[in-house]
């Protein structure tokens, strides 16, 4: 009598492949197809409409020889390395703060959440008013008696950036947080009963035991903030514009203008390119990193 083999692992959990279906499709078109059909088409002459007429690298050597771009990649590397350092510092600091069992914990966590429910948009907008020097912060200082109290960010080139980095840090902060204080939330209880027994100081059990299990926590809120500072637009758009000059430009907003606004495809597909470069260049070593994880377990 003929036994049958194992099913063919195709087969198996057809249902919920054929649910995934969707999914895949949307990836495999969406994503990857357009992901791949800009690479194709920066290589092109492409103006108004995208045609084939390739150039070979003409785009992407007009882009690195433009000082506008040059001066995005420098904003967005000083705005990425500042935002990702502060917004981990802050939001960690936040989180063993509400870790402490403090009164009225739930309102605390609902306020230093409520700025990421916000979009960039509104973020801007609100910190364009608190800095604006006719009725902000500069404003209400001087009221104070400190007449001679200056602080104009967002017509000041060198610092611009600054007022970036508040509004952007001020919004992410929060989701920093509430992921980190799940992280300390899931550290367990044992591990702080053997630290009180030791004698070791609160602090040093957060900096010497405590981070170090929190590694996947961490992993997790560099990706998110990496991806965030990497697609920074419309928080420039509301709150500089871009300026002053070109002090405030950034990657995402050079493709948009040169896409839609200076008509030419070409270095705008250049530039995207550039900035899907980044991403991967984000995305693949964590996906290598979780599944080294994986395999040790």
């Amino acid at each position: 009598m003929a036994h049958s083999g194992p099913p063919i692992r195709l087969f198996q959990n057809w249902s919920a492949k054929l649910a995934a279906t969707p999914m895949i499709l949307t990836a495999l078109v969406v994503f990857i197809g357009c992901s791949l059909w800009t690479v194709v088409y920066s290589f092109t002459n492409s103006r108004l409409l995208p045609r084939l007429d390739f150039v070979g690298l003409a785009q992407y050597e007009r882009l690195w020889s433009t000082p506008r771009w040059q001066v995005s990649i420098e904003n967005l590397a000083i705005y990425g390395i500042l935002a990702l350092v502060l917004t981990l510092a802050i939001g960690f600091l936040l989180a063993v703060l509400l870790d402490q069992k403090i009164r009225f914990e739930d309102g605390f966590r609902t306020i230093i959440l409520f700025p990421y429910a916000l979009s960039f948009i509104v973020t801007g907008v609100v910190w364009q008013w608190i800095l604006n020097p006719d009725f902000g912060l500069q404003h209400i200082i001087r009221g104070m008696g400190f007449s001679g109290f200056t602080f104009d960010p967002l017509n000041n080139p060198d610092l611009v950036i600054v007022a970036l980095l508040a509004a952007g840090i001020w919004q992410g902060a929060g989701l920093t947080t509430v992921i980190m204080l799940a992280g300390l939330r899931g550290i367990d209880e044992d591990v702080w009963k053997a630290s009180r027994v030791d004698g070791i100081p609160a602090w040093k059990t957060y900096l010497f035991i405590i981070l170090p299990m929190m590694k996947p926590v961490f992993a997790t809120c560099i990706v998110l903030i990496s991806a965030g500072i990497i697609k920074l637009y419309d928080l420039v758009v509301a709150l500089t514009r871009g300026g002053p000059g070109i002090a405030s430009e950034v990657p995402a907003k050079y493709v948009y203008d040169y896409m839609f606004g200076n008509q030419n495809l070409g270095q705008g597909f250049a530039a995207s390119t550039m900035m899907l470069a980044a991403v991967l260049a984000i995305i693949i070593p964590f996906a290598l990193f979780r599944m080294g994880r994986k395999r040790h377990v």
